[in-house]
């Protein structure tokens, strides 16, 4: 049985007076609106109210923080003062229904709640009925479930996917479960490493051509948008596309359609474009390395492949997973990983990501000759790198003729830093301590500590 928790978002400690007690079999916890991003990052809730206003949150902001941070729970809004207009605007943003004051408003609740369980039943249903898209994702960490949602989201639209991230995340795995996930399953996924192939060669390979087009073309060849019909077109390393065929790539994206080199005919394109890149498309854009309208054709659907790092509490299903398929693939019964193993991964940064792991965890099936079990010493992971210190500027801050209250200056300071880490992370206290070099207990007791700022 699913969640039977609602989480009340609310500036009160208390419901409102006039609201009697419910006789509802599910349970109420009223927390303020940075308590409550924060807790949805770790408990799972069956509906989500907003009891607007709230200070220091607009509702549109504070309703984007929620959907991200527990994407496809149902949430509802209170707001005596709220217009028709702005009733409507969150409606637009998805509000899922307004609460009247009095006990009609519980019915409404669990009626979200109801409507969110049958959904989760029509999505199992419809799993047993497709492509087991999800097992290609690795993972249950709040990351992965996010990507997930990302991908059921858009997997049965054409809309261009940009898929961004480290060396070794699994861009090409997040491409194909994308592509299972939607209606050209049944379609090719065509894969092309734009940095793999010499400039003379690609514009051939992704466009095609025909017989006498230049020296060597002894006959026609179908390129890589033709052979991806009714499917999938992955673009890999996209940032090393030269200039002249960034300008290629974006006409055939603005008018679905391709020409062979040496022919005047025109072929209409039925594909879904999906791009990846692992370099900083923006900076390349500033440095005139990267055509900006291409960028912006791209970039309809961002998606992110989390690092490793980011991620830990997977590491030992996908050290297990790869354990099982390498095992398998060698025809040798399936080594176990002892208990303090799998501390000893977790334990680990991965600067080489999921792909660091897997080599890994080969190396150390490899090594254990015919033992069953795997244990820390089979894998000599390298001591990490000491991070340098960083040669940034410290902010500065002008003290005015008049003095300033030195406490209040830098609670404020240290309130900026706190929210914009857990605004980065989703509201994750475990990676924004992370990101800033803090433990999570730390964290969480300077957010306690630092009151609201008038």
């Amino acid at each position: 049985m699913g969640s039977t928790q609602v989480l009340w978002i609310s500036a009160q400690p208390t419901l409102p007076a006039a609201w009697p007690h419910h006789p509802a079999v599910w349970n109420i916890e009223i927390q303020p609106a940075g308590e409550a991003i924060e807790a949805l990052a770790v408990a799972d809730y069956a509906a989500i109210v907003l009891d607007l206003p709230l200070p220091g949150w607009t509702a549109a902001t504070l309703l984007e923080a929620v959907q991200r941070a527990a994407p496809g729970v149902p949430v509802l809004a209170r707001d005596p003062e709220a217009s028709v207009c702005e009733a409507v605007q969150l409606a637009h943003l998805g509000v899922y229904q307004f609460l009247p004051a009095g006990e009609s408003a519980f019915g409404l609740i669990e009626q979200a709640m109801e409507d969110g369980r049958r959904g989760d039943l029509a999505r199992m249903a419809a799993q047993v009925n497709r492509d087991d898209w999800e097992r290609i994702l690795v993972g249950a960490s709040r990351e992965m479930r996010q990507l997930q949602h990302i991908i059921r989201l858009v997997a049965g639209r054409r809309a261009t996917v940009l898929i961004t991230g480290e060396t070794g995340t699994g861009k090409e795995l997040g491409a194909r479960a994308l592509h299972l996930a939607g209606n050209r399953r049944s379609g090719p996924m065509v894969a092309v490493n734009c940095s793999a192939l010499p400039e003379s060669l690609l514009e051939s390979e992704l466009f095609g051509h025909v017989r006498g087009a230049f020296t060597g073309a002894f006959q026609n060849r179908m390129g890589r948008f033709e052979q991806a019909q009714g499917g999938t077109l992955f673009l890999d390393e996209i940032g090393e596309l030269p200039m002249d065929l960034q300008t290629k790539l974006l006409r055939v994206l603005q008018e679905r359609e391709v020409q062979r080199l040496g022919s005047s005919e025109i072929i209409k394109l039925d594909i879904r474009l999906v791009a990846a890149t692992n370099c900083d498309l923006a900076r390349r854009i500033e440095e005139g390395r990267f055509r900006e309208d291409l960028f912006y054709r791209l970039n309809v659907v961002p998606i992110e492949m989390p690092p490793l790092r980011r991620r830990r509490e997977d590491v030992p299903q996908l050290a297990a997973h790869f354990v099982d398929r390498i095992c398998r693939a060698e025809g040798i019964p399936v080594k176990v990983l002892m208990r303090e193993t799998l501390e000893r991964l977790c334990d680990y940064s991965w600067p080489g990501n999921v792909r660091q792991l897997e080599n890994v965890v080969e190396m150390a099936v490899a090594l254990s000759g015919e033992r069953r079990t795997l244990a820390p010493a089979d894998f000599p992971l390298p001591a990490p790198v000491p991070e340098r210190p960083t040669t940034a500027r410290a902010p500065v801050v002008a003290v005015p003729d008049s003095g300033l209250d030195y406490a209040q200056t830098l609670a404020v300071i240290e309130r900026s830093i706190l929210e914009q880490a857990l605004r980065k992370t989703g509201g994750n206290k475990k990676a924004a301590a992370d990101m800033l070099r803090l433990k999570r207990t730390t964290l969480s007791a300077k957010v306690r500590s630092l009151a609201p700022v008038a």
